[in-house]
């Protein structure tokens, strides 16, 4: 057997423990890399996962500001909507306003020419009426005078004149 794999021998042991230290040392050496990559790696992915983060942030902070934006530009179309929609109705207001008394105008217009007529027909109706009472009147009138005097006078009169006018 030869003389290092003897474990009665020292060096043996020493060989032993020497080969122990060298892989401790190998181990130690590689361990910390290992675990500084597998940090790195973690702080990588952590990193991104923070740069992911702050994008998505600024991009709801955008549409956020855009939303506001959209907001705001809303509500003022809302309130010229709004001012419009008044301003029509004060417009739809006047022009029935306008139409209104127009209308009222032609009625009252309407309603004196009929009331002017029913004056012009009455006082027609009264002449015709008062026409009719002066010619019975007359006709009694002369009834009675012709009944009393067998010649009238004014026929006797109307007949002397006529003669004269005749030459």
């Amino acid at each position: 057997m030869p003389v290092f794999l003897n474990p009665a021998n020292a060096e043996t042991w020493v060989l032993v423990g020497l080969l122990i230290f060298l892989g401790i040392v190998i181990f130690v050496a590689k361990a910390p890399k290992a675990v500084n990559a597998a940090l790195d790696a973690t702080t990588a992915k952590i990193q991104a996962d923070l740069d992911e983060a702050a994008r998505i942030r600024e991009e709801a902070q955008r549409l956020l500001a855009q939303l506001k934006a959209e907001r705001v530009e809303a509500e003022a179309q809302a309130k010229d909507m709004l001012a419009a929609a008044q301003e029509e109705a004060r417009r739809y207001e006047i022009e029935a306003k306008a139409k209104l008394e127009e209308s009222l105008a032609r009625r009252q217009q309407l309603a004196e020419r009929k009331i002017a007529n029913a004056e012009a027909q009455a006082a027609a109706e009264v002449k015709a009426a008062a026409a009719d009472m002066a010619a019975a009147a007359a006709e009694v009138v002369l009834t009675k005078r012709l009944a009393g005097a067998k010649t009238d006078p004014l026929i006797d009169n109307a007949i002397s004149q006529l003669s004269s006018k005749l030459q």
